[in-house]
C-alpha cells in the first residue's frame, strides 16, 4: 500500500494545500486523475470545485468518487470526521476504497482524511455532529491518527484537557498506538515503512509507556 497523510490542508504562513504540495507531487508521480472524497464538508459541489481548482493548478484532474476504477488515486480530503465516516458508510464506499488501496491505489488523506486510514476515527478531534454506525475506519495501517495535534501552551489560562491527556484516556481503554501528527506534518506509508516527513517532530503514544517524540525520517509506530 502507498499512503501519504497530511495532518493538515491549512499551514500557518501557506495557502490551501501549499505546504504538501512537492510531497503530493512526488507521491503521485506520472498518476494524473484523482478521485476526490468531499463527503467531510456540508457543500460537496463547493468542496470539489475548490480542489478541482487547486489540483488543476498541479496540471491533476479531479474526478467523482463513483469513477474510483478509472483514477490514478484517491483523495480523502479534511472536514468533520464523523460526516465523512458517516457519508463512506451510507454510500457503502469504505469497503470498495479500502479494497482498491490495498491493492495498490495510492491514497491521500488530509486532516479527517488522515484520520480514517487508521483502524477507527476514535482519536478524531471533531464533534459528534451525526452518528456513523460504526467508528471502524479504513484499517490501513496499525496506529491511530490525532491530526492537528498541539502541545500544552505554558501560557494558557485553559483549564480542560490537553490533547496529550485526552490520548492518554484513549489508551486506557484502548492497547493500539497513536501519532500525535502536528500541523505541517506528513507520514508517507509504503511497502510497510512509515517515514515522517516536514521539519516537525511527531508524538507517539503507547499503552503503559510515556510518550515518545519521533524526528522526520523512517520512524516505527
Amino acid at each position: 500500500m502507498r499512503l501519504l497523510l497530511i495532518s493538515s490542508s491549512n499551514v500557518h504562513g501557506y495557502g490551501y494545500l501549499d505546504h504538501p504540495e512537492p510531497a503530493m507531487r512526488e507521491f503521485l508521480g506520472a498518476g494524473r486523475r484523482v478521485a476526490f472524497v468531499p463527503f467531510a464538508l456540508h457543500d460537496h459541489a463547493a468542496y470539489t470545485a475548490k480542489v478541482r481548482e487547486r489540483l488543476g493548478r498541479m496540471d491533476l484532474d479531479v474526478i467523482p468518487i463513483d469513477d474510483l476504477d478509472h483514477a490514478d488515486a484517491v483523495f480523502v480530503g479534511g472536514g468533520n470526521t464523523f460526516r465523512l465516516l458517516k457519508t463512506l458508510y451510507d454510500r457503502e464506499l469504505l469497503a470498495p476504497i479500502r479494497d482498491r488501496v490495498r491493492a495498490g491505489l495510492p491514497y491521500l488523506g488530509a486532516s479527517a482524511g488522515t484520520v480514517i486510514a487508521a483502524p477507527t476515527m476514535r482519536t478524531t478531534n471533531d464533534m459528534p455532529i451525526v452518528e456513523p454506525p460504526s467508528f471502524n475506519a479504513l484499517s490501513l495501517m496499525t496506529f491511530q491518527i490525532n491530526a492537528h495535534y498541539i502541545d500544552p501552551d505554558p501560557q494558557s489560562t485553559h483549564k480542560g484537557e490537553t490533547r496529550e491527556e485526552r490520548i492518554r484516556e484513549f489508551l486506557e481503554e484502548n492497547d493500539v498506538p497513536v501519532v500525535g501528527l502536528r500541523e505541517g506534518s506528513i507520514l508517507r506509508v509504503e511497502d510497510g515503512t512509515t517515514t515522517l516527513l516536514g521539519e516537525k517532530t511527531a508524538r507517539v503514544f503507547r499503552r503503559g509507556a510515556e510518550p515518545v517524540e519521533k524526528a522526520p525520517g523512517r520512524i516505527d509506530v
